[in-house]
């Protein structure tokens, strides 16, 4: 597994400010997800990856409600933020998509 500066390295790229303790957590929550090499990373460009993002991180883990077409975008939106980056770290996605709906006590107990 990756070390936890490794990600706030990837974090810091998109965030101007970096939430260490929501950081930490997070990779608690996925450290399995990003000790695999497939796993890793976001493909912006992989519709399937993108609907299970949808799913199961904004609407089971973070239980957002808004519509698919709201939820897609905001995916979009990271993706676009994200476009520089070939391999687009997952914490990372993730941790922007959990800032964004300020989902902290969600990971931080």
């Amino acid at each position: 597994m990756a070390s936890i500066e490794k990600h706030q390295e990837a974090v810091a790229k998109y965030a101007s400010k970096v939430d260490k303790g929501l950081l930490e957590a997070m990779t608690k929550t996925y450290r399995l997800v990003l000790s695999k090499k497939d796993s890793e990373s976001v493909a912006c460009g992989d519709p399937e990856e993108l609907k299970r993002i949808r799913q199961n991180f904004l609407k089971k883990k973070l239980g957002r409600t808004e519509s698919d077409e709201k939820l897609d975008k905001a995916i979009k939106d990271v993706c676009e933020k994200m476009k520089g980056s070939r391999a687009k770290s997952r914490l990372a996605f993730y941790y922007l998509l959990a800032v964004k709906y300020k989902a902290k006590d969600i990971f931080v107990k």
